[in-house]
């Protein structure tokens, strides 16, 4: 099996031998059983110098992987979410450092958790209450119940909080959330967390919009991404990529494309993980972002700020190692810092990455992943369909081989 090219090398100081160690790399990973397929686009300038596909989007029906295959991006969802409200902060609506109680009244009096559980469950007031800001950095004192590691996680996996499946809206969510107590006080740490999917229901509070509706309106629209939406209709069902997840001897199908809950319009719109995308429409997002918020003319977010989202927002300059409770997330920690919706490189060495100061990133749960470095003008995007996203180190060895690949 060999990897696709999907569209004609450019050259943009793009060595093309060593973008063969790319295709190669990935072609390995499908051949080998470990993906079913791949699809990768790399651009500088606002070219599309590399856009490859290799393997299946649908292992049991045979269907190739191809350049308008729609995929599941999970926490790819979340920088959308992010400019959403963030264009609300533009228009004067809200500012980082107003209190979440000012928009959600029944969270004025949130605790935090000490010890225990059920009727005997202990808390504390919060040292501060949690502010707009604390949502948009991960700095806010919620969590996953995914994340399995303390009993809050176990407690909104009992309620159902965060999961895809959630069968509900965000204004149930939001009350969930109501009786139940933080991590730790807004500030205190980072913890990846349903925050974003609160940003969601804020845009819908400050807007008096449906999130799902604003976010097409005011993000999806003005930059023509004509395959991003939080459900796949049925005229696209049959470019819908099967998922997949990790099991000993290769791959095992967790979501087929022909019966999957995307096929039909939720309640719940996750702001934090819901949305699907084909990976043109995610490189119209990206190459937005690298303009300094505008495309082909249509301004999404202004240039300054940008430029205050993507800064690192953890206190005295500090990196997630340092400052981040537990370790899942979509991202290597030491060196690494977040900022309001992405993450942001600090230093590459400690990292222990290739890349740049001030790039900046995130990725979904299915293994889907972007980064884009200012520095040298690169958007690099990254598609495939295998949970968790932590299976491989598959992002790092793609970072190793982009910059390898950079001529100049």
């Amino acid at each position: 099996m060999t990897a696709t090219a999907v569209t004609d090398p450019v050259d943009l100081g793009l060595d093309p031998t060593r973008l063969g160690y790319l295709d190669d790399h990935l072609r390995r990973y499908v051949e080998s059983g470990r993906l079913a397929g791949t699809l990768v686009l790399i651009a500088r300038g606002g070219e599309i110098g590399h856009l490859s596909a290799c393997g299946l989007a649908d292992r049991e029906r045979n269907v190739p992987m191809a350049r308008d295959t729609i995929f599941r991006i999970y926490s790819m969802t979340k920088p959308l979410t992010s400019i959403a409200l963030m264009q609300l902060y533009e228009r004067g609506l809200v500012q980082l450092d107003d209190p979440v109680e000012k928009y959600i009244p029944e969270w004025k009096n949130l605790r935090v958790y000490v010890m225990g559980s059920g009727p005997s469950l202990v808390t504390k007031p919060v040292s501060r209450p949690m502010t707009v800001r604390d949502l948009l950095s991960h700095q806010s004192g919620l969590t996953y119940g995914f994340l399995e590691r303390t009993n809050v996680d176990a407690m909104y996996r009992e309620k159902k909080i965060g999961m895809a499946e959630l069968n509900g809206t965000l204004r149930s969510m939001i009350e969930a959330l109501a009786g139940l107590p933080l991590e730790f006080s807004p500030g205190e740490h980072w913890n990846y967390s349903v925050s974003t999917d609160v940003c969601g229901y804020l845009v819908e509070v400050i807007s008096g919009q449906r999130f799902d509706r604003y976010l097409h309106e005011h993000v999806i629209a003005p930059l023509g991404m004509v395959d991003t939406a939080f459900h796949v209709p049925p005229e696209k069902q049959h470019r819908f990529a099967a998922c997949y997840g990790y099991a000993p001897n290769g791959i095992r199908l967790i979501d087929d494309p022909a019966s999957s809950d995307y096929l039909h319009e939720p309640t719940f719109f996750s702001g934090g993980g819901g949305l699907v995308s084909t990976i043109d429409d995610y490189f119209r997002f990206c190459q937005a972002l690298l303009n300094g918020g505008e495309l082909d003319g249509r301004r999404i977010i202004g240039r300054k700020t940008l430029d205050l989202m993507t800064e690192n927002h953890l206190p005295d300059g500090k990196d997630l190692a340092s400052h981040a409770l537990g370790r899942w997330a979509e991202t290597t920690f030491a060196g690494i810092g977040f900022g309001l919706g992405f993450s942001v490189t600090l230093d590459p060495a400690r990292a222990q990455i290739s890349g740049s100061p001030g790039e900046y990133s995130w990725g979904g749960a299915a293994s889907t992943t972007f980064w884009i470095d200012p520095l040298e003008d690169l958007i690099v995007i990254f598609m495939t369909q295998l949970m968790p996203s932590n299976a491989y180190n598959i992002r790092r060895e793609l970072r190793a081989i982009v910059y390898g690949a950079l001529a100049d």
